[in-house]
């Protein structure tokens, strides 16, 4: 199994559309093959920084 882990800066009043943007994504993500699964975290400590797990 490979664990992609990537670090994501999104433009600061932007975060609420970049997910909803990203739920909408998911669906293709999910349809990939070999997919297990994903996650997107937000981070606390920085404003727009998320991390992704694929």
């Amino acid at each position: 199994m490979i664990l992609e882990a990537v670090m994501l800066q999104v433009r600061e009043g932007m975060e609420e559309e970049y997910e909803k943007t990203f739920k909408k994504a998911s669906s293709i993500i999910s349809k990939m093959k070999g997919y297990i699964h994903h996650e997107l975290q937000r981070c606390i400590e920085q404003k727009g920084k998320y991390l992704l797990l694929i």
